[in-house]
């Protein structure tokens, strides 16, 4: 790495080298789910945004326009896409390989939880030499993906609770209705879908980090692996869910 007015940037890094077999981890459903998933809740993020607060609004009379309607459709759209991935996501828990299948998601085994400390502590420069080798996911990343799953589950909810109040005693309105009284209110549920909103908008660099990170230290071809659904291994490294 070249010298930036007398400090040095990083270090270099040793070209890749070795026997090196390829696996396959994700199928198409599960690809095509994660990238549908991703533009759905850059979509939702923003168009929820505005319609909580609208940050521009046009000039002239609100009948000229129809800026808000179309806010409000592109989300509705979104929400639609975004749970239509929730059911696939949910269908492969059960339908997938291996490395898809809910065993895989959870950190149900002891050594899961073992290593899923060793985990943090390698990702927090603490004893990065002893970070255990996975596949798929590893304990970390099941953890942190099972409660996103969670959160997006109660993002629907409150979502589809809000929409019902729009046709009281309508479809949404009877299949979602008992959240308002459950959780105190209708403004209430307002503030826990938008705090649900940050945990996302949190989430997606902190989980983007992480890829590129374990792409660029780890040689793990984890960005690569979610377009072509592998990626290629050394041959003589043990793998825990291999």
């Amino acid at each position: 790495m070249k010298p930036l007015g007398g400090i040095t940037l990083g270090r270099p890094m040793a070209p890749p080298s070795g026997n090196y077999k390829w696996v396959y981890l994700w199928g198409w459903p599960i690809r095509a789910m994660h990238w549908a998933a991703v533009a759905a809740i850059v979509v939702l993020a923003v168009t929820g945004f505005y319609i909580g607060r609208p940050y521009f609004i046009t000039g002239g009379e609100a009948s000229s326009h129809y800026l808000m309607g179309w806010m409000r459709f592109l989300h509705f759209v979104a929400a639609g896409v975004f749970v239509a991935t929730g059911i696939v996501r949910l269908y492969w828990l059960f339908a997938g390989d291996k490395f898809e299948r809910w065993k895989a998601l959870f950190p149900v085994f002891k050594q899961d939880w073992i290593n899923l400390w060793k985990q943090v502590k390698f990702y927090l420069m603490i004893q990065p030499e002893k970070a255990p080798h996975y596949l798929g996911h590893n304990p970390l990343q099941q953890f942190s993906y099972t409660g996103i799953y969670g959160v997006a589950m109660l993002m629907a909810v409150t979502g589809f609770a809000m929409y019902g109040q729009s046709r009281p005693g309508g479809f949404w309105y009877t299949l979602f209705g008992w959240v308002v009284p459950l959780l105190g209110g209708i403004q209430v549920v307002h503030f826990v879908h938008h705090v649900l909103t940050w945990v996302f908008i949190i989430f997606l660099p902190i989980h983007l980090y992480l890829a590129l990170r374990a792409d660029l230290m780890e040689r793990s071809g984890t960005i690569s692996s979610i377009v072509s659904g592998g990626r290629f291994v050394p041959s003589d490294e043990h793998y825990v869910d291999e």
